[in-house]
């Protein structure tokens, strides 16, 4: 009976408490939470609920396991295992707590300077973002070194690999020089403020939207909806074209090819009344010029401005619709065309001889005949 009740006793016991610590901390969380709405941190640590009670039953059943003398034979391994288990759970936990203090501070912080400084809001979110992946590497490195380190043989092969340390941190330096040219250009990426989560950029040609920053790639998502996957050392290494940053607000252009009769006054001020009506455009600036003519057009350029790259497509597509359409409606003559006009014949051809005063006409020369 006892062989029953001892085993029952323990794992039981054991996991009995780590519900009830596991409820009492979801409910101290709780509230907390509505003490002090103005914070997420309290929501967000919930999320350490799980690994929090598996850390609980692992220490439970760590301390109590020899005493349910289950699989004796066996004790150490058990011990091994739940050993290992533990340390697994404890980075588990340090790696959500974490996370939930970084997310919780950069919340409230973009709740503050977001409506004001939307560039300095997502260059600290791309440094929040990169720490909080260097914290889980981190972690995750040490949580695994000390797995290794309980067990026995690796507690002696750890001396000797001391010894070689600086042998293979030369050799490992050398064989990955590419992943680690990355995770330095990472950094230098996040803390030199070169490109930020949220951007617009050109690489390739491509324009599109910095939408992840990790240590050793950077993904840019374009305009019809594709991804670019690209190493974070493209960055530090080559220009590129970032046109949110500083400010996110850009100048457009669109160009009109016109025959040369084309009404200049008449198109600014239809110009005017199609950005007046564009919710798009912000009012700063715009422009009509004629820029350059040749023999059959001439060329005109209508500069708007608009406060972001999205905005400002959409106005040059608006206006270079609306203006096309009122000249085809009103001012079809200052279209461009194309003359199909047959070319004259010799009887139809101008003299070209010139006369020159003073001159006489000497005839044929020798030979003529």
């Amino acid at each position: 009976m006892d062989s029953v009740v001892r085993p029952l006793g323990v794992v039981g016991g054991s996991l009995v408490v780590t519900l009830a610590v596991g409820w009492a901390v979801d409910r101290a969380l709780r509230r907390a939470d509505a003490r002090h709405p103005e914070t997420p941190l309290w929501n967000l640590l919930r999320r350490a609920r799980l690994p929090l009670q598996v850390v609980v039953c692992g220490s439970l059943l760590r301390v109590s396991y020899p005493q349910a003398h289950l699989a004796r034979g066996h004790t150490r391994e058990v011990a091994q295992v739940l050993t290992l288990v533990l340390i697994g759970a404890c980075a588990w936990m340090v790696v959500r707590g974490a996370a939930a203090v970084v997310e919780a501070s950069y919340t409230r912080y973009a709740s503050v300077h977001a409506p004001r400084d939307a560039a300095r809001v997502r260059r600290v979110r791309t440094q929040v973002t990169l720490i909080q992946r260097v914290v889980s590497a981190v972690v995750g490195v040490v949580a695994v070194a000390a797995m290794l380190l309980t067990f026995p043989a690796m507690r002696g092969f750890g001396a000797s690999m001391l010894a070689s340390a600086g042998l293979i941190g030369i050799v490992a330096g050398i064989a990955a020089q590419a992943t680690l040219g990355n995770l330095f250009a990472g950094l230098q990426i996040a803390f030199g403020d070169m490109v930020r989560i949220g951007d617009v950029v050109v690489v390739e040609g491509e324009w599109g939207t910095v939408e992840e920053i990790t240590l050793t790639y950077l993904v840019v998502r374009t305009w019809d909806e594709r991804r670019i996957t690209m190493p974070v050392s493209y960055f530090a290494g080559r220009p590129f074209e970032n046109w949110s940053r500083g400010d996110a607000r850009m100048t457009g252009t669109v160009f009109f090819h016109l025959d040369h009769a084309a009404p200049m006054d008449l198109m600014r001020e239809h110009l005017h009344d199609v950005l007046e009506e564009c919710e798009q455009w912000d009012g700063r600036a715009w422009g009509l010029v004629v820029t350059d003519t040749t023999p059959s057009t001439i060329e005109v350029r209508a500069l708007v401005t608009a406060k972001d790259a999205d905005d400002i497509w959409t106005v040059r597509c608006l206006v270079r619709e609306r203006m096309i359409d009122w000249l085809r409606r009103e001012h079809p003559y200052a279209l461009p065309r194309v003359s199909t006009a047959t070319a004259p014949g010799p009887a139809e051809a101008p003299d070209r001889r010139q006369t020159v005063p003073g001159a006489r006409d000497i005839g044929p020369g020798p030979g003529s005949r």
